[in-house]
């Protein structure tokens, strides 16, 4: 990475005057800390006490015998506290804006798994915490919406655009604009303007340390990596340690809807892909129309239901470092069942996409050969949607019952 954060033709730092003394602040201070051993041995204690670092490494033994090719490894990000990879970001930089002196944290969310990290952490720490999320994000991922507010979080609604995560981010920018002498804001993904992109990097690629070792102290010849890619927050740091070496395949996969040729997804990388521009402060691929406006997005995860892709990864996609692939809904589905009834794993719906794409591969390669997957979340926010889709009738009149019983209390 050159000065300014750019990735070959992507990234760098395009914000309105407003911001640029928080965001060279940002900058400083990152720089400042970032190698402290004093910080480093304290996010590593929050790290183990905190968030329950390291996670495992899993072998899927049954699933791996059923497809009968490739061995499969989840590195399960699941298990970390509030149920996602979000939080060790989340910890990193709340921590770097306790020593800038930050009084206050605000952050945007889609599936609400970096939000609710982040009003975990804020918690923790002693800080006021708001949370900006789409309405249509509220309505499907309620769940998280409550336990950020158990946690002390304002979460405020966000009506404009498609009223999902890029109208969130577009929300807090116009926060942090007015409120950046006391507030940090703490972006979720791997975008935005440098140093942010950096930064989610550094603080998410304790990910990609822990499986490197599990790797060596298990000697596994691995074929891949494969991760779920909406901004990009887990499959950057999954893959970091790997970036520079030839192997092992590090392999993206986003989010395909509907079908990619159905207008209805959130593939930049994948299908018909992307074009080049810059929005809320950073170059990359984004998937607008030939006027520049971004176009509508689909997913039946909120996480990767999002029209840009980080510009590291964009970057590396163009290079060829990164494969990208794509999934379904109905395949990230058909995943969650096969984990749950082969494993005993309730894979998120994001991490499901990775999990499609991993069965996928592992039939296609030999018995001596491993996948590793990052099970980026666990599946419990999902409930709702989850049991929508496999369920049907039944749990529709569940809730159609539970809805009645209400009234009639009331």
């Amino acid at each position: 990475m050159s000065t300014k954060g750019l990735y070959g033709n992507f990234g760098g730092r395009y914000v309105a005057e407003i911001l640029r003394k928080p965001v060279i602040e940002l900058e400083e201070a990152f720089e400042r800390w970032k190698d402290d051993p004093g910080f480093r041995a304290e996010f590593d204690r929050y790290a183990a006490e905190f968030i329950g670092r390291p996670t495992p490494l899993m072998y899927a033994e049954n699933l791996s015998r059923k497809i009968g090719g490739a061995r499969i490894y989840v590195k399960m990000e699941g298990l970390a506290h509030t149920g996602a990879h979000k939080i060790n970001n989340a910890l990193g930089q709340a921590l770097l804006a306790r020593r800038m002196g930050k009084k206050r944290i605000i952050a945007e969310t889609g599936a609400g798994q970096h939000g609710v990290a982040t009003a975990a952490v804020c918690a923790k720490l002693g800080f006021d915490c708001t949370v900006y999320m789409g309405s249509v994000d509220i309505r499907r991922q309620r769940p998280n919406v409550f336990w950020m507010e158990l946690f002390g979080a304002t979460v405020v609604p966000v009506a404009s655009g498609a009223q999902t995560l890029k109208d969130a981010v577009n929300e807090a920018l116009r926060d942090w604009s007015e409120n950046f002498a006391d507030t940090h804001y703490l972006i979720g993904s791997a975008l935005g303007p440098h140093p942010y992109p950096a930064m989610v990097k550094e603080y998410q690629s304790v990910i990609g340390r822990e499986t490197a070792a599990q790797v060596r102290e298990r000697g596994l010849d691995v074929e891949a990596l494969v991760a779920c890619v909406g901004g990009g927050s887990n499959s950057i740091g999954f893959f970091a340690p790997f970036i520079d070496a030839p192997s092992p395949r590090l392999v993206g996969v986003e989010a395909a809807g509907r079908g990619l040729d159905s207008g209805a997804h959130a593939a930049r990388m994948s299908g018909p892909g992307g074009r080049e521009g810059i929005i809320q402060g950073y170059k990359s691929l984004f998937l607008t129309d030939g006027n520049g406006q971004v176009l509508s997005t689909h997913s039946i995860s909120a996480g990767l239901d999002y029209p840009g892709i980080g510009p590291e990864l964009a970057h590396l996609g163009k290079a060829g470092r990164i494969e990208f692939a794509s999934a379904t809904d109905n395949e990230a589905l058909d995943a969650v069942k096969a984990f749950a009834r082969h494993e005993g794993l309730i894979f998120a719906l994001e991490s499901a996409h990775a999990g499609a794409e991993a069965l996928k591969l592992a039939a296609k390669l030999p018995r001596e050969k491993s996948i590793i997957v990052n099970m980026s979340g666990r599946g419990d926010k999902d409930l709702f949607i989850s049991a929508g889709a496999l369920a049907g009738p039944s749990w529709r009149d569940f809730l159609a019952r539970e809805a009645e019983g209400e009234s009639a209390d009331e």
